[in-house]
């Protein structure tokens, strides 16, 4: 009883406090820390996520000159489908909102899943790059093999059961990415047993390799686990760097025809 007990608080995708159980089905909130330039960077926290965890990145970016919306949303409450038609679309409309001439979005695993699920459906001509961290973007072989341990998937709600590798996976029925993308994958886990359905390199809960996205413009992977990659400072750097320039700084970046 007590490994299965430490099993299941082991295997929630994004470690956090369960803030948003009880969250109304389009309770979505949106913090804006307006910038000095024209430019409007949209923050997507992962699954089982708050947008505190987006908190350092967004700081950064603010200090840089962007407006930051930094978007909340119920993340175990729905299917990816309409978490991204709440969720992307309340970051798109405070950007423009704040007069946002370029917008670009910054998104933490899950949240990968969720601007491209809302780009299959809509254009957002203002969008000039996006840059996804540790993003499950061919599912992740941790769902398949976990989906069933008891009380996990009312722990981790509908979208968790569309992020894995079967027939039920979202990530695999969308199409290749057609805006400026790059790709930032964690190399280390803080959880070996996860580690264990995964193909290496991996960050504890999604592969190297299932980051990769088809049209993407550039990769870089670096030596952090998957709770802790949006906060990483190296993480934070490279990604302001991605969004101005669309380079990364480290020699060992990958890039790519797109």
């Amino acid at each position: 009883m007590v490994k299965r007990l430490l099993l299941l608080m082991a295997c929630v995708f994004s470690l956090s406090p369960l803030t948003s159980m009880g969250a109304d089905p389009i309770d979505v909130h949106v913090n804006v820390s307006v910038g000095e330039s024209a430019e409007c960077a949209i923050l997507l926290h992962g699954l089982a996520r708050t947008s505190t965890s987006m908190a350092s990145m967004g700081r950064a970016l603010n200090a840089a000159g962007f407006t930051v919306a930094s978007v909340d949303y119920p993340s175990r409450k729905h299917r990816i489908g309409f978490l991204s038609e709440q969720a992307v679309r309340a970051g798109v409309d405070a950007c423009r909102d704040a007069k946002g001439e370029r917008l670009y979005v910054v998104t933490h695993s899950m949240g990968g899943i969720l601007i491209r699920d809302y780009l299959s459906r809509h254009k957002v001509p203002e969008l000039a790059r996006i840059v996804m961290l540790a993003p499950p973007n061919h599912g992740s072989a941790v769902v398949d093999n976990v989906k069933d341990v008891p009380g996990l998937q009312w722990l981790n709600g509908p979208a968790f059961l569309q992020l894995g590798t079967d027939e039920n996976s979202l990530p695999l029925q969308l199409g290749p990415i057609a805006v400026d993308t790059a790709v930032i994958a964690g190399t280390i886990s803080i959880n070996l047993f996860l580690s264990t359905f995964l193909e290496n390199p991996d960050d504890g809960k999604v592969s190297v390799e299932s980051a990769r996205l088809e049209g993407m413009c550039a990769m870089l992977t670096v030596p952090v686990s998957h709770p802790y990659i949006m906060k990483d400072e190296t993480v934070i750097d490279e990604t302001l760097l991605y969004l101005q320039t669309g380079r990364f700084s480290e020699p060992t970046a990958e890039y790519f025809d797109c």
